[in-house]
């Protein structure tokens, strides 16, 4: 145990956010932002490693749905980047840059990827020829970089980004409708298994994907009241396939262009999601699926019956270790309170506890790291019980995030009421008329962004614009965002 994992979190989430997450991102060895590079962060081994666990699982559920696995080019040269105008002007003052000498001395300028679409479509092209070709789904797993000019943030807003994305083509819009549905239940189903709740949210017009006909993003909450975009799905119609030429011959011996999608799950972004929404003022909370540590064994030793505590710590390990990742802490120079306190903070699901009384009596002591939960539980009947305890707990963090969320959604009818629920850091729903010269005014009154409608339920307003008091046309959620 390092000596800056043994420091205390010694704040509070709900009152000081910032620092608290901060705190536990270098404790719990989940990431330093202490690289010299502003906006570029080291991911230590546990924030490796649950990143790397949240990929299995989205890239098993995209592969199971057809997503082909590719790996495409960092770079791409001007020319490519500039052929769809919407999307270079929404990227034109974020991307990064590598200038190209030739062996004439001669330069050019390649667009280090802050998204992939100028690098895959010219391929898309290449591949797809008729109808008998669609529908073409890729993923890749990769990091793209983007010249943030806002304030970096570790997790949440940094300038090299690890993410999937996937990249679709179809035959019609029909096609592509339904492939928004598939995308949206395979990012919501790798949240909800993560214990994340979020809003699905409509973008509006003007703060879609460049380049897209609509855009679907999933907000999931943040203790500090900024909305933390988790992940995204873009239906980008006709517009990149006209741009790149991507054509393909109909059933009936006609060309046309296809349509197509893209959408990305941000690990970076979902690990700071899970951090925030489950970890509580002892540190990390970890859903079991993606916690390098599922149980921890601590020995409570007592003099003269060290070897006999020893040795039923070692067969508990042993009955463990083939279903869960399992620790035996068996280190001698710390108490046995000093690994509680550190293995709480590293957010491990589930602590045993074993000490003479548990030998006498053929049982173990349980811990739940969710709600601290103390549990006695026989031997014989161990596997079972914590294979129940990992359940509840996993439906716990669920339940109690969700809760969460819509605690923190305050109706709104006027923009002083909008105002002082961001500023109490909750997420306004308010009435909108659509326009763009109220979308203005809600943002400098209320002092947080439109973040959209939600996509998944319909909600129609009750009441007129919160902005102009005229007719409204939707019901929209109003937060800061990251």
């Amino acid at each position: 145990m390092s000596s800056e994992s043994q420091q205390a979190i010694s704040l509070k989430k709900f009152t000081n956010f910032t620092e608290w997450f901060d705190e536990l991102l270098l404790n719990a060895r989940i990431a330093d932002n202490r690289f010299p590079v502003k906006g570029f962060i080291v991911y230590l081994e546990n924030g490796a490693y649950i990143i790397k666990r949240v990929r299995e699982m989205l890239e098993e559920k995209l592969e199971k749905t057809g997503h082909k696995l590719m790996m495409f080019p960092l770079v791409t040269t001007e020319e490519l980047f500039a052929k769809e105008v919407e999307h270079i002007k929404g990227f034109s003052t974020e991307v990064f840059v590598i200038e190209q000498k030739s062996e004439k001395g001669a330069e050019r300028r390649l667009i280090i990827r802050p998204t992939s679409e100028t690098i895959m479509y010219p391929m898309f092209k290449l591949w797809i020829r008729s109808h008998a070709d669609l529908p073409l789904k890729v993923h890749q797993s990769v990091n793209v970089y983007r010249y943030e000019t806002k304030a970096t943030r570790a997790l949440y807003r940094v300038r090299e980004i690890p993410w999937n994305e996937a990249h679709t083509a179809h035959e019609t819009p029909s096609d592509a409708e339904k492939q928004v549905k598939e995308a949206i239940e395979i990012y919501s189903q790798v949240l909800k298994e993560l214990g994340i709740s979020f809003l699905l949210l409509k973008r509006p017009d003007f703060d879609k994907f460049a380049g897209a006909v609509y855009s679907i993003a999933f907000d999931s909450w943040n203790p500090d009241g900024r909305v933390n975009q988790v992940a995204t799905v873009h239906n980008l119609g006709r517009n990149f396939s006209k741009a790149y030429d991507i054509t393909f011959e109909k059933k009936d011996g006609s060309r046309g262009y296809v349509y197509q999608l893209c959408y990305g799950f941000g690990y970076s972004r979902v690990l700071a999601a899970i951090i925030a929404q489950h970890g509580d003022d002892r540190g990390l909370v970890l859903p079991p699926p993606v916690a390098p540590t599922q149980i921890v064994i601590i020995p409570i030793l007592f003099k003269g019956q060290e070897k006999e505590v020893m040795d039923y710590s070692r067969s508990i390990f042993n009955e463990l270790k083939d279903n869960w990742r399992t620790v035996l802490d068996d280190r001698e120079d710390i108490t046995p309170g000093e690994k509680f306190y550190y293995w709480e903070m590293m957010g491990v699901p589930v602590r045993v506890e074993i000490g003479p009384k548990e030998i006498l009596e053929e049982k173990v002591t349980l811990n739940r790291r969710d709600t601290l939960e103390r549990i006695q539980c026989s031997r014989s009947n161990l596997v079972e019980e914590v294979k129940k305890l990992m359940e509840n707990l996993m439906q716990n963090l669920r339940e109690r995030s969700e809760r969460m969320l819509y605690k923190l959604i305050i109706d709104a009818t006027t923009l002083e009421e909008a105002a002082k629920a961001i500023d109490n850091k909750c997420i306004a729903r308010v009435a909108w008329c659509s326009s763009i010269e109220c979308a203005e005014k809600i943002k400098e009154k209320a002092g947080g962004e439109i973040r959209g409608e939600r996509y998944d339920i319909a909600e129609h307003p009750d009441r007129p614009c919160i902005a102009c008091g005229q007719q409204a046309k939707t019901i929209i959620y109003v937060a800061r965002a990251y």
